[in-house]
């Protein structure tokens, strides 16, 4: 899926990126909980810094069975 996926994306690509409804994303932007970036009135979110925010806050809990 990354590899068509641009590298900077609109909260819409994002959303759908992360398959979140895009309500939820924007709760999270306004509260600076996810890494992004405000150009102008429009949000800019860059794939890598997302992909490694994901990583970051995976929980325990979610890792799996072939892990462990």
């Amino acid at each position: 899926m990354a590899d068509n996926t641009p590298e900077v994306m609109t909260i819409e690509e994002t959303a759908q990126y992360l398959r979140v409804p895009l309500s939820s994303l924007y709760k999270l932007a306004q509260s600076g909980k996810i890494p992004c970036q405000k150009v102008g009135r429009h949000w800019r979110f860059r794939r890598e810094a997302i992909e490694r925010w994901l990583e970051e806050t995976r929980s325990p809990n979610t890792s799996s069975k072939s892990e462990t």
